[in-house]
């Protein structure tokens, strides 16, 4: 006779819907998979995100992905990219500004806090030029 799993030993996720979905939290961390949204199309980034007490690891999974990286100062100071290569941990520092592109097959895993919120993260607009940036990416890229 065969014994079924004990869902003690074993817990298994999946999210294959649009956007962000945290799919395990445990003690102090949380994994989450973030897939393609609208919002994050090229011409409609227009704010960066920053969080002050932790860092954030990013992993392409797969599709394609470039994270928007902006600086560590009061408010972004550029847009510097750094497309993904799928597998590799893309740790994004705490107080760093970033976002990110997303093809629309695109699946990305990430590893933050389990508390990381609006309450403990900083948003800052994005001026008319770094946004230009941002859509002349998407036109260089599989966007």
């Amino acid at each position: 006779m065969k014994k079924l799993m004990d869902e003690n030993w074993l817990e298994i996720r999946e999210y294959k819907g649009e956007g962000y979905k945290p799919l395990v939290d445990y003690g102090e961390w949380r994994v989450a998979i973030l897939r393609y949204l609208d919002e994050l199309q090229p011409d409609r980034i227009d704010r960066m995100e920053r969080h002050c007490q932790t860092d954030e690891v990013f992993v392409l999974l797969q599709g394609y992905a470039t994270l928007l990286l902006g600086g560590n100062g009061p408010a972004p100071e550029g847009v510097f990219p750094k497309a993904m290569e799928a597998i590799k941990l893309y740790n994004v520092k705490r107080n760093v500004w970033h976002s990110i592109l997303l093809s629309q097959d695109a699946s990305v895993l990430i590893v933050e806090n389990r508390d990381t919120n609006e309450e403990n993260s900083q948003y800052s607009s994005l001026p008319p030029e770094f946004r230009k940036q941002i859509v002349d990416l998407g036109h260089l890229g599989n966007f």
